[in-house]
């Protein structure tokens, strides 16, 4: 059974920086392809960036320049740098891999 687990969400000020981490277990964590979604009150999901097995990535364009997927298989742990926030960040950040889903961890950007 997959679980994902995620962490580093909070309160920053509009500017800052995160880093989200998600931590895998029940599957083999190295052939999966992860991706970090957010939904925001009253939108819908949406792809936040994707990283392949092999490394490559892909990021939404309202993040591009400021966010950054990586991912540690040792760890079996996917990241997200997430720098010069603006308010329009604020979300609750879920991972995903192999269709499973995390929790969510809430990220407010306010001053």
């Amino acid at each position: 059974q997959v679980q994902l687990v995620e962490s580093g969400g909070g309160l920053v000020q509009p500017g800052g920086s995160l880093r989200l981490s998600c931590a895998a277990s029940g599957v083999r964590f190295s052939v999966n392809a992860m991706g970090w979604y957010r939904q925001a009150p009253g939108k819908q999901r949406e792809l936040v960036a994707h990283i392949t097995s092999s490394g490559a990535t892909t990021y939404a364009e309202s993040v591009k320049g400021r966010f950054t997927i990586s991912r540690e298989n040792a760890k079996t742990t996917v990241y997200l740098h997430m720098n010069n926030l603006k308010s329009e960040d604020t979300a609750v950040y879920y991972c995903t891999l192999a269709g499973s889903w995390g929790q969510g961890t809430q990220v407010t950007v306010s001053s």
